[in-house]
This record gives structure tokens, C-alpha cells and sequence, in this order.
């Protein structure tokens, strides 16, 4: 009787133990009652019946990471690559994720391989290695479409690397050299261009300037000789009247500055070595004398004049 007491009790002990389950945080049970698909037990304290029912699948509900393995694809434009990628995912459904699908994962790999050698396909080899943002966004769109009845939820599909093949890379860095040695080259002939039009702007400026300049001197001289021209006027003017009056001190005054002007031009002169006096000694002594005459009259006149201002009673000789 003992050993059936015992035997019964650990019978009892291991049915409630076996009644009794529980899920950890972020999993999810299945339950099967005699093979069938029954409930599903959620985080935290379950009960089932021992015996009758079984737990059937644990299923992963945090998000999860699976590595696209590396492949070659062939672009638009016959160009073979190779291709990685990585698949962030989620079951959201537990009984379907157990039971609409036999082995998650590779169903998971399989359909996103063969989606990145379509999507790929439909692209040249420019396009698929500069438009990364838009092969993920038809790659996630298809893939999360195409698993919705498994009860999952594709969030990001990310291609991790694409390999154009060695001769290829070879041409696209020479190519890429090129194009840097073509903009080099544009931008130093531009720099030319910009320094010669520079020097021909500042060659018409100073040379504008120096058209200023000529015309400025040109007009001052002008001013210079209309003066001058008006002086002599007014000298000949003078003597004109001096001659009229019967002044002969101012004829021998103009004859003297005549003189004297000739003989500045003959001393000036850069190849004169000898002077030769074509005219009297005494000419030009006796014009310097009259020169001093008409100095003392016109000093005798403005001392007169000086003093009839001063003096009203005294008149001027």
C-alpha cells in the first residue's frame, strides 16, 4: 500500500507540474490539445490540461535580424555583382507564424534573395550603386507584402554591400580619374581666362587713363599758349601805342627783348659749340639802356601818380 501511496503521489506532483507553464517575457506558446492547434499562451503564468494538451511551437516575438547571404546578380546592363543584405522582421501572429509556414526563417531568406535579384535586375549598375534608399524601399514593400499571411511584419530590409566585379572597379576608377583630370583642366583654363580678361580690363583702364591725361595736358597747354598769346598781344598792343605816342624807348624795349630771346634760343641750342653775334655791341647796349629809361619813366609816373592821390593840390608832371 505504501508504494501505491507513493507512486499515486508523485503521479499527482507531476501532473499539476505538468498542468502548470510558464512563458518568459517576449515569447509565445502554442497550445495543442491532442495534435490540434488550441490557444496560445501569452508572457506570464499559463495552465493546461496534462495530459490532453501540449505546448506545440515557442515562437520569438521580439524583432529579429537575419543575414542575407552573399549572391550574384546580373544588372539591366549585363554587369554581375555581388549582394548582401540584412532583414529586420517580427511575428505578430503566433499561430500563423507556427502554422502557415514550415521553416520561418529560410522561407524568410529564400523570398528576400530571390526579390533583391529581381529588383536589381530591373536596374543598370549606376543605378543599383547609387540608389540604395530605393532598393530598399521595393525590397521592403515586396517582401512585407509577400509574408503578411504568415502573421509576421517585415520592418527594414537594408542592402549591406554591392561588389561590382575587379575589371570593373578598375574602369570606374580611371574613369573617375578622368573626370577629376577634365575639371582640374576647366577650372585652370578658367583661371586663364579670368586672369587675362583681368589684365586686359586693367591695360583699357590705364590706357583710358592715359588718354585723360594727354587730353588734360593738352588742354592746359593750350590754355598755357592762349595766354601766352594773349601776353604778347597785349605787349605788341602796348608797344603799338608807345610808337604812336613817339616814344622811341619802347621800340629799342621790344627790339631788346627780341635780342634777348634769340640769344636764349642760340645758348639752348645741344649741338651749338660756337656763337656768332650777327649784330653791333652797341646796338644791344644802347636797347638796354632804353630798356632802363623806360623802367625810370615808369617808376618817375607811379611815384607822381602815387602822390596826386595823397595830395589833391599837387599835380602830376
Amino acid at each position: 500500500m505504501d508504494i501505491v501511496a507513493i507512486a499515486f503521489l508523485l503521479f499527482a506532483v507531476v501532473t499539476v507540474l505538468k498542468g502548470v507553464r510558464i512563458v518568459p517575457q517576449g515569447y509565445e506558446w502554442t497550445v495543442e490539445r491532442f495534435g490540434r492547434y488550441d490557444r496560445t499562451l501569452v508572457p506570464g503564468l499559463g495552465l493546461t490540461v496534462p495530459w490532453v494538451e501540449a505546448i506545440g511551437r515557442k515562437l520569438n516575438m521580439m524583432e529579429q535580424v537575419l543575414d542575407v547571404p552573399s549572391q550574384e546578380v546580373i544588372t539591366k546592363d549585363n554587369a554581375v555583382v555581388r549582394v548582401d543584405g540584412i532583414v529586420f522582421f517580427q511575428v505578430l501572429d503566433a499561430a500563423k507564424a507556427a502554422y502557415e509556414v514550415a521553416t520561418l526563417e529560410i522561407a524568410i531568406l529564400n523570398l528576400t534573395m530571390t526579390n533583391v535579384r529581381t529588383v536589381l535586375g530591373s536596374m543598370d549598375l549606376d543605378e543599383s550603386l547609387s540608389k540604395r534608399d530605393e532598393i530598399n524601399a521595393r525590397l521592403l514593400i515586396v517582401v512585407d507584402e509577400a509574408t503578411h499571411p504568415w502573421g509576421i511584419k517585415v520592418n527594414r530590409i537594408e542592402i549591406k554591400d554591392i561588389q561590382p566585379p575587379r575589371d570593373l572597379i578598375d574602369s570606374m576608377a580611371r574613369q573617375m580619374k578622368a573626370e577629376r583630370e577634365k575639371r582640374a583642366n576647366i577650372l585652370e583654363a578658367e583661371g586663364f581666362r579670368q586672369a587675362a580678361i583681368l589684365k586686359a580690363e586693367g591695360e583699357k583702364q590705364a590706357a583710358v587713363l592715359e588718354a585723360e591725361g594727354r587730353r588734360e595736358a593738352s588742354f592746359r597747354d593750350a590754355e598755357a599758349r592762349e595766354r601766352l598769346a594773349q601776353a604778347e598781344a597785349k605787349a605788341t598792343e602796348l608797344v603799338s601805342d608807345a610808337i604812336a605816342k613817339g616814344d622811341v624807348q619802347a621800340i629799342n624795349y621790344f627790339i631788346a627783348q627780341k635780342y634777348v630771346e634769340a640769344l636764349r634760343e642760340f645758348a639752348h641750342s645741344p649741338n651749338q659749340k660756337t656763337l656768332l653775334m650777327p649784330m653791333e655791341t652797341t646796338g644791344i647796349l644802347g636797347s638796354l639802356a632804353g630798356i632802363v629809361e623806360i623802367g625810370r619813366a615808369a617808376g618817375a609816373a607811379n611815384t607822381s601818380a602815387t602822390a596826386a592821390r595823397a595830395n589833391p593840390f599837387i599835380k602830376p608832371e
